[in-house]
């Protein structure tokens, strides 16, 4: 499979080490697929933060949100014969699903794209209310008329949605609840309105017909969203054969409107593809990579706290209009950056 991913030397940019945990008792052990914004000249992270108790012999522990906001630490011993712990990242207790870790997004910036750290005077964003009590992760971002557009997964015991909010000046949001109800993460908001519409991009899921697709909707407040259609989906014996959603804000292009996505197969490694839209009408997509663009192929990405995966939700189109810098998570552990060239993606493509 092809790789043209130029990885940064310096990977893995940030690790579970290199920031605090946000509460004494607590512990980093992921961090995770960042959404990334330019912001007073620097490139900024909104980066996934996924935390647990320090973990004891024989026991499994877990910590979720109270809907008040208050964090509840759940215990169960190893040998309990109605718990499933055979995932890294979900376990099942008498029949009821839980995350391994409760995640939060953390703000992190940077002069050169390179050495993060976490500024003074800007606030964590954690879960609230009942929809979010397991956290919120893998959070996009969107610029649209001066508003930064913030899409994330909301998960509660209720399902996984999308959950909302904006901002102007990141320290300062306005909630705005679920938008996509669940199954639903994946949203990626197109960075322009098209004939005076929002659009975007998002993965609805279903157990027993269809599949993990990524469907286009429209929007005229960009919170209140309709028209959907199915525009991508899986591709038995290929590398995306499993389950297929967006990665950040499409990408404009003389050729079109370029996404870059992640797909996985059924023994779950993640890649890194492509597809295009019509500029006008982004339910037309023209064209997609057959092979994937980014394969895990570095030890930071084959063996972590999920190994064989790389995850982008955010990146930066460089003032040469070629370069595109993407950051990623890799093994659901390290963040990381890699660099392509558009004009390079575009000549994979295999029109549909």
């Amino acid at each position: 499979m092809k790789d043209i991913a130029k990885r940064f030397a310096d990977n893995p940019l940030l690790s579970p080490t290199d920031i605090p945990a946000s509460r004494e008792g607590l512990e980093i052990t992921c961090l995770l697929n960042p959404g990334v914004f330019q912001y007073e000249n620097k490139t900024w992270l909104v980066v996934r933060v996924a935390e647990r108790p320090k973990q004891k012999d024989g026991i499994i522990s877990f910590p979720i949100l109270t809907e008040t906001g208050a964090i509840k630490i759940i215990e169960i011993p190893k040998e309990d014969p109605e718990l499933i712990a055979t995932d890294a990242r979900v376990i099942n207790y008498k029949g009821v699903d839980y995350l391994t870790t409760l995640s939060h997004l953390r703000l992190l910036c940077s002069e050169d794209g390179h050495n993060f750290y976490e500024p003074e005077n800007y606030p964590s964003l954690v879960g609230e209310g009942m929809l979010e009590t397991f956290g919120i992760e893998d959070c996009r971002v969107a610029l649209i008329e001066g508003t930064y557009y913030l899409t994330f997964t909301s998960v509660s015991d209720n399902g996984v949605g999308v959950g909302l909010r904006t901002t102007t000046d990141w320290k300062n949001f306005t909630k705005h609840g679920m938008i996509l109800p669940a199954h639903n993460k994946d949203c990626a908001i197109f960075e322009e309105k098209i004939n005076g519409l929002f659009y975007a991009l998002h993965r609805p899921s279903s157990v027993d017909i269809g599949g993990n697709y990524i469907w286009l909707a429209s929007s005229p407040d960009g919170i209140h969203w309709g028209n959907h259609h199915c525009i991508i989906k899986t591709r038995k014996g290929l590398w995306d054969s499993k389950r297929v959603g967006a990665g950040a804000a499409p990408i404009k292009t003389d050729k079109g409107w370029l996404e870059i996505y992640h797909g996985a197969n059924e023994n779950h490694q993640y890649c890194l593809g492509a597809f295009l839209m019509d500029l006008k009408d982004p339910s037309k997509v023209i064209a997609r990579t057959e092979q994937p663009i980014m394969v895990p192929t570095t030890e930071y990405e084959l063996s972590g706290f999920f190994g064989n995966v790389v995850f982008t939700n955010g990146h930066i189109l460089e003032p040469d209009g070629d370069t595109l810098t993407i950051y990623y998570g890799a093994s659901d552990e390290f963040v990381c950056g890699a660099q392509f060239s558009i004009k390079e993606i575009l000549l994979l493509l295999k029109n549909n």
